[in-house]
Order: C-alpha cells, then sequence, then structure tokens
C-alpha cells in the first residue's frame, strides 16, 4: 500500500509548477535531510486527491511539534481546485477540503504548530474552526518583473546612479560559486555580521545543489576584476522567483547587492511571473526591500498550541 509520501511524489510530478515551489516533494526533501516530513492528503474513494498539506514534524523534550523548515519561506494546504470556480465555490471547496486537513492534524495530537501559508492562500477560516490562531506577515514582492527597465525606474535616482557605475566596473559572474564555496562565503558573512550562521554549510551547499539540478535556481556573483564583492541565490518556478540567500564581502560598494539582484531579475524576466524578495518583519528590512518599488503582500502565520501556555515557547 502506497504512502502518502509516495503518492505526494506521484501528485507533484503529475501536476508539476501547479504545486509551487516550497510545497514540493523534491523541496521537502533537499530542507530536511536529517529531520522528518511527512504530508496530509485528502483524497476521494476515486484515488483523486484534492488537497494535501505538507509538514515538518519532530519531537523534542517530550513534546511532538510541526514547524516551518529552514529556508522554506511557505508551507501549509494546496488544493487541486478545478479550473473556473466562482468565488463562493472555491471557498466552500477550500472550506472542506481545509477543515478535513486541519482534523487529520488535531488528531495527530500535536503540541506546537506553526506553519506560513502562502499569500495565494487568503482563507484559513477551516483552521480558525478548528482552534488554530493567525497572524498576519509581510513580504515585498513584485508582481510581474516582465518589464524590469520599468521596475528599475521606480529606484531612487541615487541608487540608479550608483547601479549605473557598478555596470562600468563589474561584471555578473553566473559560474563564481559551486554551491559548497557560496556556502563557505554565507558563512563568512554572517559571521561577521552577527557571529554565526544559523544555517548549516550542508543545508545551503545541498539547497543550492538541488534546486540548480532542476533549472530552478540561479547562483550568481557580482565581480570586480578578480574580488567577489557579493553573491546570491535566489529559486523560482514559473509564477514566482524567491531572494533566497545573499553574502557581501567587505570591501563591496553601496548598493553592489542590489545591482546584482536586479540583474538576476532582469535575466528571470522570461523565465517567471513575479519576484519575492521575502521581506523582513524587522524595521530596517522592511524599508530596504520596500525602497526597491515592490507591493506589501501579506500572508498568513497559523498557529496553535497545547497546553496554551507553550505559546510563549513559539515566541522565544
Amino acid at each position: 500500500m502506497s504512502s502518502n509520501k509516495d503518492k505526494y511524489r506521484q501528485l507533484c510530478e503529475t501536476e508539476g509548477t501547479r504545486i509551487p515551489l516550497f510545497q514540493q516533494y523534491w523541496w521537502m526533501d533537499a530542507v530536511c535531510v536529517g529531520k522528518q516530513w511527512d504530508v496530509l492528503l485528502v483524497e476521494r474513494k476515486d484515488g483523486f486527491i484534492e488537497g494535501a498539506l505538507p509538514y515538518l514534524h519532530g519531537r523534542r523534550l517530550g513534546l511532538r511539534y510541526i514547524l516551518q523548515p529552514q529556508l522554506t519561506q511557505y508551507n501549509g494546504p494546496w488544493y487541486n481546485l478545478p479550473d473556473g470556480l466562482p468565488d463562493a465555490t472555491r471557498i466552500d471547496f477550500e472550506n472542506r477540503v481545509g477543515g478535513m486537513l486541519a482534523e487529520q492534524l488535531g488528531k495527530m495530537k500535536v503540541n506546537i504548530f506553526s506553519q506560513h501559508f502562502s499569500p495565494q492562500t487568503t482563507n484559513w477560516l477551516p483552521f480558525h474552526w478548528n482552534g488554530y490562531r493567525q497572524t498576519t506577515r509581510y513580504t515585498y514582492r513584485f508582481p510581474s518583473i516582465a518589464d524590469p527597465d520599468a521596475l528599475i525606474s521606480q529606484a531612487s535616482g541615487a541608487r540608479r546612479k550608483n547601479m549605473a557605475a557598478l555596470a562600468d566596473t563589474c561584471t555578473i559572474d553566473p559560474g563564481a560559486f559551486s554551491p559548497h564555496d557560496f556556502a563557505l562565503m554565507h558563512q563568512h558573512y554572517w559571521q561577521r555580521r552577527l557571529g554565526s550562521d544559523l544555517l548549516s554549510l550542508d543545508l545551503i551547499t545541498r539547497v543550492c545543489t538541488a534546486a540548480l539540478n532542476r533549472g530552478q535556481g540561479l547562483l550568481w556573483a557580482l565581480r570586480k576584476e578578480e574580488e567577489v564583492l557579493c553573491a546570491a541565490f535566489v529559486v523560482y518556478d514559473d509564477r514566482c522567483a524567491y531572494a533566497l540567500l545573499s553574502a557581501v564581502s567587505e570591501v563591496a560598494p553601496a548598493n553592489a547587492q542590489t545591482y546584482l539582484d536586479w540583474q538576476m531579475i532582469r535575466h528571470l524576466s522570461s523565465r517567471t511571473q513575479a519576484f519575492d524578495f521575502e521581506g523582513s518583519m524587522e524595521q530596517g528590512g522592511e524599508f530596504y526591500y520596500r525602497s526597491f518599488g515592490t507591493e506589501q503582500t501579506p500572508y498568513f502565520e497559523i498557529t496553535k498550541c497545547r497546553p496554551r501556555l507553550l505559546r510563549y515557547l513559539l515566541k522565544l
């Protein structure tokens, strides 16, 4: 008898990019090595899968948890919606299938649940009805990158001037790094900034390798002669690209990372529809991502703690 993961692997292969990147089987495999992940399914009697919810799970100090995997912007439910549904029928479908997923979660007796739902998942009512809580978070996006020159024109005059100067003195190098070498640069960058990198070398290397091998990642650097000024890793499907990781050298001039981001957006403009900067909820980071001329885009963090006292542990 096939497991839920076996069925989900087949579903991802069949549906392709209808299932967003961060909910794909191969992505969960890459970010959850050394950990455990599984998937809940809502399946009709004829075998048709109406909905799925992939999740990272584990147990610590006797507590069972489901949490957002590292480097994964969104999990949450995926609905196998028929095409052309009117809003009222779509909501009925989401309420029914989402409610069935939430009921399955309830039977698992999880102590701590926390997932980020995709911005496309705007209906969290079936989880609310099952005792879950919602916090609105924000990212910053270009909903369309079809005309990158028009997007660049939204940047400040000083920023455009600095980027023009970099264009005269620097070069883009799409093959500067192997995934492992980029992971080392990322580690050194965050050690310099914060004293440590929250991401392991193995995780960064594995995720970069998986996305590049599937043709769904870019790993680019900006050079001035032989000096690498900055590097960035972006993942994408045919709906959206995500600025996942970056690292900046000590000698990088102002706006070096910005210039590299714009060149990657230009390259991706024919490959995907949108670009997500994965903007920070921190005040300084929020201003930086908004200053590109992006749109503030809400998404939901859905949580549940049993007993409720564990909510304070989740915050920590």
